[in-house]
C-alpha cells in the first residue's frame, strides 16, 4: 500500500509520519486489498482548542473510504481516524463475495 501524507498550514513531522505509517501498515496487513492511503493533517484555530484535524482516504476496489477526526493532538486524531477506518473496512469485507 502506498501512503501519501500532506501537511496543511503546519510544518511536516517525522514522528507523526512514523506514527501514521505504523497504524496504516497494521490495516494493510489485515486487509491486503488496500491500494493507497491519502493522509491530510490540518491545523485550525477554534474556541474549543480541538483544532488538530486528521483526514484519511483509502483507495480500494469499489468506492473509496474516508474518515476524519478532530482532537487536541494529532496522534489522538490519527488514532481515532484509523479506528473509524478499521470499522468501515470490517463492514466492507463482510460485503465482499467470491466468485
Amino acid at each position: 500500500m502506498t501512503i501519501n501524507i500532506h501537511y496543511i498550514k503546519m510544518p511536516p513531522s517525522a514522528a507523526l509520519n512514523e506514527f501514521v505509517d505504523k497504524k496504516l501498515q497494521k490495516l494493510a496487513k489485515k486487509y491486503e486489498w488496500l491500494i493507497r492511503a491519502d493522509v491530510r493533517f490540518k491545523m485550525e484555530n477554534n474556541v474549543y482548542r480541538k483544532g488538530n484535524i486528521c483526514e484519511i482516504e483509502l483507495s480500494l476496489p469499489g468506492p473509496k473510504i474516508f474518515a476524519h477526526s478532530t482532537s487536541e493532538t494529532f496522534e489522538a486524531a490519527a488514532k481515532e481516524t484509523t479506528s473509524d477506518l478499521a470499522n468501515q473496512l470490517k463492514k466492507r469485507r463482510s460485503n465482499f463475495t467470491t466468485y
